[in-house]
């Protein structure tokens, strides 16, 4: 059976995905996956399972793995919104990775620096921003709850994805944001503003981060919003031990996505092994 991918199939989804309270982030992917398709079809619009097969192939000769499900994903979600379920395709199985990769991890180290380079700049913004999202593990979609009330109690009342969390605001950070707002006049709702007076976009606060790297002597493929919160959710697992809490403060329904978020790098593996004792030295024969 052949279908027609067109617009108004585009914009049906759309609002199914905000029916559905899926995240602006979550829309905007999936519909730049799905019109990424749609350019993939010879004629533009017809599609069936082979020219989904085709296309899954064609992605496994240009993406990583990772991001091809991510990719096939997309697509499934809108062949159950259209019940075009012939269409579905399976994702590529994937063996899970034991250890963190080391070129992507950014280091409580480097995100000292990050914070440095953006004080000497005199950019306040983006200074409390990065400590805002490393010292709570907030999405950096949330942070437009990051309020001038929140700062005043200590905690932000977050709503993300249909559930409600609250995120504690160390006190140290609490105050700074007060003082911040002091400064700045402003006072009620969302603290980190556009000079439209709007919440900064995922992609501007992308663009600022990745302005510091060079000025901080940090690999630009280690800085991006998420990675603050990788590392809230390291720092936290090594003083607390506790995955359960864990979970609960990153607001995961599920804990197996916040166990990839406590994976060591290789270098830490290889040092456990070797306090395990485990290889004797064995006198010549």
């Amino acid at each position: 059976m052949k279908h027609e991918l067109t617009q108004r199939c585009l914009k049906g989804f759309e609002a199914y995905l905000q029916e559905e309270e899926r995240s602006g982030a979550t829309r905007e992917k999936y519909l730049r996956d799905l019109r990424a398709f749609q350019r993939f079809l010879e004629d533009g619009k017809t599609l069936d399972k082979l020219a989904v097969l085709r296309y899954k192939e064609w992605l496994v000769q240009n993406y990583a793995p990772a991001s091809v499900n991510s990719m096939l994903a997309a697509l499934n979600s809108f062949f159950a919104f259209a019940g075009w379920g012939e269409c579905r395709i399976k994702p590529l199985r994937l063996q899970r990775r034991m250890f963190r990769d080391p070129e992507r991890e950014l280091t409580r180290e480097e995100y000292g620096r990050l914070v440095a380079a953006a004080e000497r700049r005199g950019d306040e913004r983006l200074c409390l921003l990065l400590q805002a999202v490393c010292s709570t593990g907030i999405r950096v979609s949330e942070l437009e709850y990051i309020t001038v009330e929140a700062a005043r109690l200590g905690r932000a009342e977050v709503a993300c994805k249909g559930k409600r969390r609250t995120v504690f605001l160390p006190r140290q950070l609490s105050r700074r944001l007060m003082e911040y707002a002091r400064r700045m006049g402003v006072k009620k709702g969302p603290l980190f503003l556009s000079r439209n007076g709007l919440p900064l976009g995922r992609s501007y606060i992308w663009a600022l981060m990745k302005s510091l790297c060079a000025e901080a002597g940090v690999e630009k493929s280690k800085v991006f919003p998420h990675n603050l919160r990788h590392l809230f959710a390291r720092v936290f697992y090594s003083a607390e031990r506790n995955l359960v809490r864990l979970a609960d403060l990153l607001g995961h329904s599920n804990i197996n996505t916040t166990r990839i978020y406590t994976m060591e790098s290789g270098e830490e593996q290889e040092k456990r092994l070797d306090r395990l004792g485990l290889v004797l030295r064995c006198s010549a024969t």
